[in-house]
């Protein structure tokens, strides 16, 4: 039964306009931006299969384009509406660090620093660099490296933190392995880091390792 077959009040778009996004499933979100499902399948089916085969909405949003439109009733204009969907949330939440608003919110900038990193197969060390009120100056992907570690140079960070004036710095790197724990180079790379800093009278704020499904702050663990 195709989804206009349904109660209103059951189908995603119409949940969504009455209830908030929030009330709606992965599935549900998925379908909206299906728009159709496939011959015996609303969108809505479609999504719920896509979300079994691929065993959750993150291996999803990962899969390339080959692996997506594997699955019969995908294609590539389903795999572009997918991937704009995920950038339009990723500039939004840039949009909303790069309007000046200081960084108070753990929430915020976990979310950001995730959807920046996370998606990487390689380890990326990267800096949000603040000023005295603690508003972003600019976020920078620092250092590439390989599937478990990335060479950092304490003399680029401090170049690029006098470059933008910064008063304060977040660090912050991806674990490819899915882990968000930090291990004793993390934490020896941090407190090198950190001495480099304090020599031009920068201070840092905290270091979050962002994993498959969590990001761990060397504030909170204090470690800093």
């Amino acid at each position: 039964m195709p989804i206009s077959s349904w109660p209103i009040n059951e189908r995603p778009r119409e949940k969504l306009l009455t209830k908030g996004p929030a009330a709606l499933s992965d599935a549900e979100i998925l379908a909206i931006f299906l728009r159709t499902g496939r011959e015996g399948l609303s969108a809505l089916d479609l999504a719920r299969e896509l979300l079994d085969k691929f065993q959750g909405l993150r291996q999803l949003i990962d899969a390339s384009q080959q692996e997506f439109c594997m699955t019969k009733g995908l294609g590539t204009v389903k795999y572009v509406q997918v991937k704009a969907a995920i950038e339009l949330g990723r500039r939004y939440l840039q949009s909303e660090l790069e309007a000046g608003d200081a960084f108070t919110s753990p929430e915020q900038t976990r979310d950001f620093l995730t959807l920046k990193l996370r998606a990487y197969p390689y380890e990326v060390f990267a800096c949000l660099y603040l000023d005295n009120r603690h508003r972003l100056i600019s976020f920078d992907e620092l250092f590439r490296g390989t599937i478990d570690s990335a060479q950092v140079h304490a003399r680029e960070v401090v170049r690029a933190a006098l470059k933008y004036n910064a008063a304060a710095v977040i660090f912050s790197h991806n674990h490819p392995s899915g882990i968000a724990e930090p291990s004793q180079s993390d934490i020896n790379l941090t407190q090198e880091l950190r001495k480099a800093l304090k020599l031009v009278d920068v201070r840092v704020l905290d270091h979050l390792i962002i994993g498959n499904s969590a990001a761990t702050s060397f504030a909170e663990r204090g470690l800093l």
